[in-house]
């Protein structure tokens, strides 16, 4: 073991982890009913019982401690009914974290609107209040706050700051599924929250997505702007269409399957149990990585009472890795254990997927340029200095965690025979 396995050396582990997503027999039984019962989408007809997809979504909203739930085709989609239903267009401005999945951005310009990009707190990784408070301009309707990694952004001074300034509040609640402010879930703080289903989510159906909200007129809203303009029967009966076609408003169609809703109506089951096993295994890392020097894993602020671990993250010094910076380091401990390390986001100002050039139709939108202009020194170190760890490494067994320690010890220890590679952009959805 003196030698990396990333030159060719012998693994610290190769025993393999936890697969994901995992199915079980509910997972099983829900999708062979749906296939059954021959309605696959809300846009069949009605069964005499409710579909999969309204289910998912009372049971989704309950889990949160919510009114309403509209389940949607994916996370993308569940952002752009929420932009659409706070009517944010052409001419308005969302500002947005720096650091973050590219579709915070693509979502906004997706509605004619400019993101306005700004920095994270050092602390979390998530937008920092006091750089939205600087950011906002006449032009400013929203903020779009994401939830990252495995932390929560600080919803107290942000909603202060929205409500002082009559701005609306999105959550993108992508990557913390039962995550906790003070005592009550996320997706719920703000006016909408947007949740993924996508493959690598806490919870997950391959796709899908939704949004959130305590607002009737609100879900009233978003109900029709996923669903081609259509509203909900009021009182649907069994062999006829639940989608009626008095809209109020242009629609388009963002609907979850009922394949999707059966998967993730199993899932759900799952979830809490699953959040526990991992919030035990990441304390047991914390513990462990608080004992090597130079690394130090990322903490909430003190109201998250609840945390999530989308993505595990800890923080080196390169210099106690030979100057190394995070994106080789994950590199080498990816080889070193099979596990999916990976660094955090490209800074949005740098994003590889963010070319607002490559389409025509975002041509209309003034100042775009400014998104690469934006000054985003704390999202550059984080790229630089922070590493994560995809959750289904923390559903193994306890003991895999000081697998996981031995390996960060092995690759600082002979940090001095890797070789840097070319930072990518490579990093986890």
């Amino acid at each position: 073991m003196t030698e990396l396995a990333v030159n060719g050396g012998s693994q610290v582990w190769s025993g393999g982890w936890p697969a994901w997503p995992s199915q079980t027999p509910a997972t099983t039984e829900n999708v062979l009913r749906c296939l059954a019962s021959h309605r696959w989408a809300i846009s069949g007809p009605r069964l005499e019982d409710p579909g999969f997809e309204e289910r998912f979504a009372q049971k989704f909203a309950d889990f949160l401690g919510l009114e309403y739930c509209v389940p949607t085709a994916n996370g993308s989609s569940g952002l752009v009914i929420a932009l659409e239903a706070l009517d944010i267009g052409i001419g308005d401005e969302v500002i947005v974290p720096g650091l973050t999945w590219v579709a915070s951005a693509s979502t906004v310009m997706a509605v004619n609107a400019l993101p306005v990009v700004v920095d994270v707190d050092g602390r979390t990784m998530c937008i920092d209040p006091e750089a939205v408070r600087a950011a906002i301009g006449p032009r400013t309707r929203a903020v779009n706050v994401v939830h990252l990694y495995n932390n929560v952004c600080d919803l107290t001074a942000l909603r202060e700051l929205c409500r002082r300034h009559g701005l609306a509040l999105i959550e993108d609640c992508a990557q913390a599924h039962g995550a906790a402010w003070e005592g009550r879930k996320v997706g719920g703080w703000g006016d909408i929250g947007a949740f993924s289903m996508q493959q690598t989510k806490l919870l997950t159906a391959g796709e899908g997505g939704a949004a959130t909200t305590r607002d009737e007129a609100l879900y009233r809203r978003m109900y029709q702007l996923r669903s081609d303009g259509r509203s909900r029967v009021q009182v649907p009966r069994p062999g006829e269409m639940e989608l009626s076609m008095l809209g109020e408003v242009m629609g388009s169609n963002y609907c979850m399957s009922e394949l999707s809703a059966a998967v993730l109506l199993a899932q759900l089951q799952e979830l809490p149990r699953q959040n526990t096993h991992r919030a035990a295994n990441a304390q047991r890392l914390d513990a462990l990585l608080e004992q090597l020097p130079g690394v130090a894993p990322v903490q909430a602020l003190p109201q998250v009472t609840e945390r999530t671990h989308y993505y595990y993250t800890f923080r080196i010094d390169p210099a106690a890795f030979a100057d190394h910076t995070a994106p080789t380091i994950a590199a080498a401990l990816r080889a070193e254990t099979g596990a999916q390390f990976h660094p955090v986001y490209p800074p949005l100002s740098r994003h590889p997927l963010l070319r607002p050039g490559s389409k025509r139709r975002y041509q209309g939108i003034q100042n775009l340029r400014s998104m690469e202009k934006a000054h985003l020194p704390e999202a550059e170190r984080a790229h630089r200095e922070c590493v994560t760890l995809h959750h289904s490494a923390l559903l193994a067994e306890p003991e895999r965690m000081q697998v996981i320690a031995d390996a960060i010890e092995k690759v600082q220890r002979h940090a001095d025979r890797l070789v840097a590679i070319p930072d990518s952009g490579r990093s986890p959805l």
